[in-house]
């Protein structure tokens, strides 16, 4: 059986993220009491300042993705009217 993934909401995750730097508790305890994985804090503590801010890396990273998904856009439109070109060429003779 598969288990269902569970989504936290950002807000969450800085809140989390805050606990961990701020409470003198392990990184193990902090994640238990929230019932989250020692990894998936870790995560979010790549991601959020201790401060709750998003890091730098993070930020590149979310630009980047979306510069990937719009180059793919526009790979697709320039697919569609390489087609539409060509089948417009063929019927104008």
């Amino acid at each position: 059986m598969f288990r269902s993934r569970r989504k936290y909401d950002e807000e969450f995750k800085k809140r989390a993220v805050r606990m961990s730097y701020s409470s003198e508790r392990t990184i193990t305890d902090v994640a238990n009491s929230l019932g989250i994985s020692n990894s998936l804090l870790y995560r979010w503590r790549k991601k959020f300042t201790p401060e709750g801010d998003q890091t730098r890396s993070s930020l590149q990273q979310d630009e980047l993705n979306s510069l990937h998904s719009r180059i793919s856009e526009l790979e697709e439109e320039n697919y569609i009217l390489k087609k539409a070109s060509a089948f417009f060429a063929q019927n104008q003779k």
